[in-house]
This record gives structure tokens, sequence and C-alpha cells, in this order.
């Protein structure tokens, strides 16, 4: 058992699961703005160039059953707005792990200096094939 708490405790603090966790929370109240933008601002603006209502509703016969198209089209531009928003912050998170990346590349190493011993013998070598 307490080995298994020692690996869930390094599982729960690895960062990436922390990071995670902190993303899901955030993206929890961002849904939520999102959710206010399209009901109080988008819609209204639908239904005044439009001159329809966003909150579409349709009676199914004498059942009491209705089709809520307003609540579809509504979820589906807060799904539209979402998703934009979220490729534009990956984009800039990718260029600036990029950019860091780039910066941390080490320069190359330059080549070691030949020893006088090593010049030497090279130029003998050089001498011996020019014999041949």
């Amino acid at each position: 058992m307490k080995k298994l708490l020692e690996e869930f405790k390094a599982f729960a603090l690895r960062g990436n699961v922390l990071d995670m966790a902190v993303g899901v929370i955030v993206a929890g109240l961002f849904t939520g703005i999102v959710g206010a933008l399209t009901e109080n601002i988008i819609n209204p603006l639908i239904a005044c160039l439009g001159g329809t209502e966003v909150g579409l509703v349709t009676k199914l016969g004498n059942t009491g059953q209705v089709l809520n198209w307003g609540a579809v089209i509504t979820a589906i531009i807060n799904f539209i707005i979402t998703a934009f928003v979220l490729f534009m912050i990956l984009k800039a998170a990718n260029k600036m792990k990029d950019a860091v990346a780039k910066k941390e590349e080490p320069a190359p190493e330059p080549e070691p200096k030949k020893s006088d011993e090593l010049l030497a013998l090279e130029e003998i070598i050089e001498l011996l094939k020019k014999e041949k």
C-alpha cells in the first residue's frame, strides 16, 4: 500500500499532470465566459441582424416535446469560439517553445587545436605520399 501511495504521489506531482489540471480548470472558466458572450452579445446581434430569435423552439405535435434548435446553435457557436481561441493559444505557445528551443541549442564546439607533434606527423605523412 505504501509503494502504491508513493507511485501516486510521484505521478500527481509530475509537472505535466499539474499543468493539465490547471488547463482543465482554466478551460472550464473560459467556457463560462464564452457561454455568456454568446448568450448575451452574439445571439442578440444575430436576432437584430437576421430578424429572428436564436432561441428557436419547435413543438412536436400535442406530446409536449420540443426541439430546442436555439440551444444547438448556441452550443455550436460556443464550440467554434472556444476551439478558435484554444488554437490561437496553442499556436502562440508552440512559437514560444520553438523560440526557446532555438536559444537553448548550444553553439557547435570549435574543432580542438592540433598539437605540434600531430602537425609534424601529418607533414611527414604528406611528404611520404609525395615521394611515392
